[in-house]
Protein backbone atom coordinates (compact mmCIF):
# COMPACT_ATOMS: atom_id res chain seq x y z
CA UNK A 1 0.00 0.00 0.00
CA UNK A 2 1.04 3.44 -1.08
CA UNK A 3 1.67 5.88 1.49
CA UNK A 4 -1.29 8.59 0.03
CA UNK A 5 -3.68 5.38 -0.25
CA UNK A 6 -2.36 4.83 3.59
CA UNK A 7 -3.39 8.32 4.42
CA UNK A 8 -6.65 7.92 2.77
CA UNK A 9 -7.45 4.55 4.61
CA UNK A 10 -6.80 6.48 7.57
CA UNK A 11 -8.37 9.75 7.26
CA UNK A 12 -9.65 11.51 10.03
CA UNK A 13 -8.64 11.21 13.89
CA UNK A 14 -6.34 7.72 14.61
CA UNK A 15 -5.14 6.03 17.43
CA UNK A 16 -2.65 3.53 17.28
CA UNK A 17 -5.17 0.83 18.42
CA UNK A 18 -7.47 1.96 15.89
CA UNK A 19 -4.66 1.80 12.84
CA UNK A 20 -4.22 -1.75 14.08
CA UNK A 21 -8.09 -2.69 14.04
CA UNK A 22 -8.76 -1.14 10.78
CA UNK A 23 -5.17 -2.35 8.77
CA UNK A 24 -5.53 -5.76 10.64
CA UNK A 25 -1.70 -5.54 12.10
CA UNK A 26 0.25 -5.18 14.80
CA UNK A 27 0.72 -2.11 17.07
CA UNK A 28 4.27 -2.10 16.39
CA UNK A 29 3.38 -1.85 12.64
CA UNK A 30 1.02 0.60 13.30
CA UNK A 31 3.19 3.27 15.33
CA UNK A 32 5.54 2.53 12.11
CA UNK A 33 3.07 4.31 9.75
CA UNK A 34 2.77 6.30 12.01
CA UNK A 35 6.16 7.99 11.74
CA UNK A 36 6.11 7.17 8.43
CA UNK A 37 2.78 9.56 7.77
CA UNK A 38 3.93 12.13 9.85
CA UNK A 39 7.49 12.41 7.96
CA UNK A 40 5.57 13.02 4.83
CA UNK A 41 2.99 15.10 6.21
CA UNK A 42 0.09 13.73 6.46
CA UNK A 43 -0.08 14.05 10.33
CA UNK A 44 -1.56 17.50 10.77
CA UNK A 45 -1.71 17.46 14.43
CA UNK A 46 -1.34 15.26 17.71
CA UNK A 47 -3.99 15.42 20.15
CA UNK A 48 -3.83 14.20 23.60
CA UNK A 49 -7.04 12.36 24.60
CA UNK A 50 -8.61 10.79 28.07
CA UNK A 51 -5.76 9.42 29.64
CA UNK A 52 -2.91 10.67 28.04
CA UNK A 53 -4.00 8.39 24.87
CA UNK A 54 -2.66 10.09 21.59
CA UNK A 55 -4.87 10.71 18.74
CA UNK A 56 -3.54 11.94 15.16
CA UNK A 57 -5.35 13.57 12.52
CA UNK A 58 -4.94 12.66 9.35
CA UNK A 59 -5.41 13.87 5.83
CA UNK A 60 -4.70 12.62 2.92
CA UNK A 61 -3.91 16.56 1.55
CA UNK A 62 -0.75 17.51 1.61
CA UNK A 63 -0.04 21.66 1.42
CA UNK A 64 2.69 22.98 -1.46
CA UNK A 65 5.62 24.50 0.35
CA UNK A 66 7.01 27.51 -1.69
CA UNK A 67 9.57 29.76 -0.15
CA UNK A 68 9.23 30.39 3.86
CA UNK A 69 8.15 28.80 6.63
CA UNK A 70 4.42 29.84 8.02
CA UNK A 71 3.89 30.69 11.24
CA UNK A 72 2.53 27.48 12.11
CA UNK A 73 4.84 25.60 10.02
CA UNK A 74 7.60 27.04 12.33
CA UNK A 75 5.69 26.15 15.66
CA UNK A 76 5.51 22.79 14.49
CA UNK A 77 9.19 22.30 13.41
CA UNK A 78 10.30 23.68 17.03
CA UNK A 79 7.63 22.79 19.28
CA UNK A 80 6.43 19.11 20.47
CA UNK A 81 3.38 20.39 21.01
CA UNK A 82 1.70 20.50 17.29
CA UNK A 83 -0.61 22.81 15.79
CA UNK A 84 -3.13 22.57 12.88
CA UNK A 85 -4.65 25.67 10.71
CA UNK A 86 -7.08 25.35 8.08
CA UNK A 87 -6.70 28.70 7.22
CA UNK A 88 -4.00 29.53 4.07
CA UNK A 89 -4.31 33.09 5.26
CA UNK A 90 -2.12 31.77 8.41
CA UNK A 91 0.33 31.45 6.05
CA UNK A 92 4.15 33.60 4.83
CA UNK A 93 5.90 32.55 2.22
CA UNK A 94 7.02 35.95 0.78
CA UNK A 95 8.65 36.93 3.77
CA UNK A 96 10.75 34.80 6.40
CA UNK A 97 9.54 34.58 9.66
CA UNK A 98 11.92 34.25 12.67
CA UNK A 99 11.46 33.04 15.34
CA UNK A 100 11.35 36.11 17.52
CA UNK A 101 8.60 37.25 15.36
CA UNK A 102 6.86 33.86 15.79
CA UNK A 103 6.68 34.10 19.53
CA UNK A 104 5.02 37.54 19.59
CA UNK A 105 2.42 35.83 17.03
CA UNK A 106 1.66 33.60 18.79
CA UNK A 107 0.82 35.12 21.98
CA UNK A 108 -1.23 37.47 19.82
CA UNK A 109 -3.26 34.81 19.01
CA UNK A 110 -4.72 34.64 22.76
CA UNK A 111 -5.37 30.81 21.95
CA UNK A 112 -4.00 28.25 24.52
CA UNK A 113 -2.26 25.49 22.09
CA UNK A 114 -0.52 27.77 20.16
CA UNK A 115 0.64 30.01 23.35
CA UNK A 116 1.52 26.55 24.69
CA UNK A 117 3.34 25.17 21.71
CA UNK A 118 5.40 28.26 21.57
CA UNK A 119 7.41 27.88 24.75
CA UNK A 120 9.29 25.42 22.56
CA UNK A 121 10.67 27.99 20.61
CA UNK A 122 12.40 29.83 23.34
CA UNK A 123 15.39 27.08 22.93
CA UNK A 124 15.85 28.28 19.47
CA UNK A 125 16.21 32.12 19.97
CA UNK A 126 18.97 33.71 17.74
CA UNK A 127 18.43 37.33 18.35
CA UNK A 128 17.34 38.72 22.21
CA UNK A 129 17.66 42.08 20.86
CA UNK A 130 15.09 41.23 17.97
CA UNK A 131 12.99 39.40 20.41
CA UNK A 132 12.98 42.60 22.79
CA UNK A 133 12.37 45.28 19.85
CA UNK A 134 9.11 43.32 18.98
CA UNK A 135 7.78 42.52 22.39
CA UNK A 136 8.32 46.67 23.61
CA UNK A 137 6.70 47.53 20.20
CA UNK A 138 3.57 45.37 20.25
CA UNK A 139 3.32 46.04 24.77
CA UNK A 140 4.14 42.41 25.20
CA UNK A 141 7.60 42.20 27.02
CA UNK A 142 6.20 40.98 30.28
CA UNK A 143 3.86 38.77 28.73
CA UNK A 144 7.42 37.30 26.61
CA UNK A 145 9.51 37.24 29.97
CA UNK A 146 6.87 35.20 31.89
CA UNK A 147 6.39 32.78 29.11
CA UNK A 148 9.87 32.32 29.12
CA UNK A 149 10.63 31.98 32.49
CA UNK A 150 7.83 29.09 32.44
CA UNK A 151 9.66 27.38 30.05
CA UNK A 152 12.38 27.00 31.78
CA UNK A 153 10.63 24.60 33.93
CA UNK A 154 10.40 21.84 31.13
CA UNK A 155 12.62 22.33 28.21
CA UNK A 156 16.65 23.52 28.48
CA UNK A 157 16.54 27.09 26.85
CA UNK A 158 18.59 29.81 25.82
CA UNK A 159 20.14 31.96 28.45
CA UNK A 160 18.48 35.53 28.50
CA UNK A 161 20.78 38.41 28.50
CA UNK A 162 20.05 40.42 31.81
CA UNK A 163 19.67 43.80 29.57
CA UNK A 164 17.15 42.23 27.75
CA UNK A 165 15.12 41.07 30.85
CA UNK A 166 15.32 44.37 32.73
CA UNK A 167 14.15 46.35 29.38
CA UNK A 168 11.37 43.74 29.05
CA UNK A 169 10.61 44.06 32.82
CA UNK A 170 10.46 48.01 32.02
CA UNK A 171 7.31 47.43 29.14
CA UNK A 172 4.37 47.41 30.99
CA UNK A 173 0.79 46.81 29.69
CA UNK A 174 -2.55 47.54 31.29
CA UNK A 175 -3.69 43.76 29.96
CA UNK A 176 -1.88 41.69 32.72
CA UNK A 177 -4.17 38.38 30.65
CA UNK A 178 -2.18 36.44 28.10
CA UNK A 179 -5.50 34.68 27.47
CA UNK A 180 -8.61 36.87 28.94
CA UNK A 181 -9.40 35.98 32.75
CA UNK A 182 -7.23 32.63 33.13
CA UNK A 183 -4.54 32.81 35.68
CA UNK A 184 -2.03 29.94 36.81
CA UNK A 185 -2.32 27.87 40.13
CA UNK A 186 1.97 26.72 40.00
CA UNK A 187 3.37 29.64 38.43
CA UNK A 188 2.32 32.55 41.32
CA UNK A 189 6.03 33.74 41.60
CA UNK A 190 6.27 34.08 38.01
CA UNK A 191 3.24 35.92 37.44
CA UNK A 192 4.51 38.08 40.52
CA UNK A 193 7.80 38.88 39.20
CA UNK A 194 6.28 39.98 35.53
CA UNK A 195 2.93 41.43 36.89
CA UNK A 196 1.07 39.12 34.60
CA UNK A 197 -1.43 36.30 34.45
CA UNK A 198 -0.05 32.90 32.63
CA UNK A 199 -2.45 30.36 31.24
CA UNK A 200 -1.35 27.18 32.41
CA UNK A 201 0.03 25.03 35.34
CA UNK A 202 2.73 22.52 35.74
CA UNK A 203 0.35 19.66 34.48
CA UNK A 204 0.10 21.62 31.15
CA UNK A 205 3.83 21.47 30.47
CA UNK A 206 3.99 17.83 31.03
CA UNK A 207 3.05 17.56 27.14
CA UNK A 208 6.72 18.54 26.52
CA UNK A 209 7.76 15.02 28.16
CA UNK A 210 5.95 12.71 26.93
CA UNK A 211 6.92 13.40 23.23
Amino acid sequence: MDILTLAKNLSGLQTVSSISKTLNISNKTAINYVSLLRKKGFIKETIYGARKIRMYKISPLTEKKIGYHGFYEILNKYSRVKIYSLYEKDKIYNKKLTIEEAIIRAIKTKEFRVILASLGLFSKIKNWTRLSYYAKKENLGRKVGALYDSAKFIIKVKKMDKRIRNSLLKNASKDKFIINNIKSKDFKEIEKIWDVYLPFNKFDLEVYKEW
